[in-house]
């Protein structure tokens, strides 16, 4: 039977787990914190890792958990619509939900799915070793794992992306993100509601994510976060009362802030037995919402390309190869994305707003479907 050493207990790595356990394969996961991260704000499980969790078998009651997107808006700053986006007709017709849901309550979901799989905590990997009976994996504090394959699910910071490639400088964006989660009500934020506010160089959203909670996040041009609520407010003055309320409803402890950062796609993802998987591969912006959902992608197909596998070594090379274009598009679309709503200029501003507003609804429609369709795989042959 293979053996799959899983670096990372995030949702890529859970996930991952989680789906090789279902074809039979077994799987230990290391987790550099002291326990598995049920921590963070919230996100989007859209369509397209709904269907490919289901597809294979694992249902995580994700509507229960958070809350199915049932309209999303584009406004302005001070909350005059610009355009609907049609998330949830797409959902409909593809047979998935598109969900919105807070990181602790998706990682409690995946934890819960991953049952007795062996997790261990406080394991800060320093490096593997590969060789042709697999590979070892070495750990800070003198562990040692080995297996047949070992998938690096360790996120933006990757120790195993690390050793593949070597040093990296990450891409900055240009901006600082805030982002909060909070018990919240307003008549703006009907239930399942998602709405984007575009302001100069600056951006909002606010989500409904169930159990009478919102989800808010912020982005402000040319910014460090200075870590007080007052910068926070500042950069929303004017703005949509709704915004404005959420931000003055947090307490200043509830913010997280970071610099928004991606790296450059790499072309190769793995070397023998080794390979990545989620934001250690493909780290992307979040204007597309999909980080989430190509580690949950990412994790099925890997799931499917091993199933039966003679040759594990050759089955993460048709993982890689399956998700390469997909995922490629995506750092790409999310990076484009961003520049675009994220525009300061006055004439930059009205081009954005226009071209959303006057976009014909087919193209529309088509664009959020390619993005929320997962793709069909042919990672069941075996090797």
């Amino acid at each position: 039977m293979t053996r799959v050493v899983v670096v990372g207990a995030g949702i890529g790595g859970l996930v991952a787990a989680v789906a090789l356990r279902r074809v039979g394969i077994d799987v230990e996961v290391y987790e550099r914190s002291p326990e598995p991260r049920v921590e963070g704000t919230g996100l989007s499980i859209m369509s397209n890792a709904v269907a490919a969790l289901r597809g294979h078998g694992v249902e995580l009651a994700l509507e229960d958990r958070g809350r199915a997107i049932e309209s999303f808006h584009l406004n302005t700053f001070d909350g005059r619509p610009i355009r609907a986006v049609p998330v949830r007709s797409i959902g409909d017709r593809l047979g998935a939900p598109s969900v919105c849901v807070h990181r602790a309550d998706l990682q409690q979901a995946l934890l819960e799915a991953a049952g007795d799989c062996p997790i261990a905590v406080g394991a800060v990997a320093t490096g593997f070793t590969a060789d042709g009976d697999g590979v070892r994996v070495d750990f800070a504090d003198g562990r040692v794992a080995r297996g047949d394959v070992l998938i690096g699910a360790d996120g933006f910071h990757s120790a195993v992306r690390g050793q593949l490639v070597g040093p990296e400088t990450p891409r900055d964006a240009g901006y600082a993100c805030w982002l909060a989660t909070i018990p919240f009500a307003h008549k703006a934020l009907p239930a399942g509601h998602v709405a984007h506010y575009w302001g100069r160089g600056s951006r909002f959203g606010l989500v409904d994510i169930g159990h009478g909670r919102a989800y808010w996040w912020g982005t402000r041009n040319n910014t460090t976060w200075d870590g007080t609520k007052e910068q926070v407010l500042r950069a929303c003055d004017g703005w949509a009362d709704e915004v404005r309320a959420a931000v003055e409803a947090t307490p200043v402890e509830a913010i997280v802030g970071l610099a928004a950062r991606d790296r450059p796609f790499l072309r190769t993802w793995g070397d023998g037995p080794v390979t990545l998987l989620g934001d250690a591969a493909h780290p992307m912006l979040t204007s597309l919402g999909q980080g989430a959902g190509m580690a949950v992608e990412d994790g099925v197909v890997l799931a499917r390309c091993l199933a039966g596998a003679t040759d594990p070594r050759q089955a993460l090379r048709r993982y890689e190869d399956e998700r390469r274009a997909r995922t490629r598009r995506m750092v790409r679309t999310s990076r484009a994305l961003s520049r675009f709503e994220q525009a300061e200029r006055p004439w930059a501003r009205l081009v954005r707003d226009a071209a959303f507003r006057w976009m014909p609804e087919p193209l529309l429609h088509r664009q959020n479907a390619s993005a929320m369709t997962f793709p069909a795989t042919t990672g069941t042959r075996s090797t």
